[in-house]
């Protein structure tokens, strides 16, 4: 007989521990553009940038830290030049894509 397993007993989904580097953050970063959803994007990027470590990208982004984490906040509305600053910290960026026709 085979046990039974309980959501409860599996482990957390951590997906930081999954953005080793640029390509992961981008496919990431695409997915949930996709979504459409303002708010899923920065909640996106704040876990992009935790993952990589948010004083590494405060610093490349010439943000600073805390203002950084009041940024990315998943209820802020960021400037697009904060995401813009926050991608190229990243090493990504985001590009325009023509919309197929349903």
């Amino acid at each position: 007989m085979s046990e039974k397993i309980r959501i409860a007993d599996l482990p957390e989904f951590d997906i930081t521990e999954h953005l080793e580097d640029e390509q992961a953050i981008a496919e990431y970063l695409s997915i949930v553009l996709e979504e459409n959803d303002p708010a899923a994007l920065v909640q996106a990027l704040g876990t992009a940038a935790r993952a990589r470590g948010m004083t590494e990208i405060a610093k490349a982004s010439g943000i600073t830290r805390e203002a950084l984490y009041k940024a990315l906040r998943p209820e802020s509305q960021p400037r697009f030049d904060t995401i813009n600053r926050v991608c190229h910290a990243l090493g990504v960026k985001l590009v325009a894509q023509r919309i197929e026709a349903a």
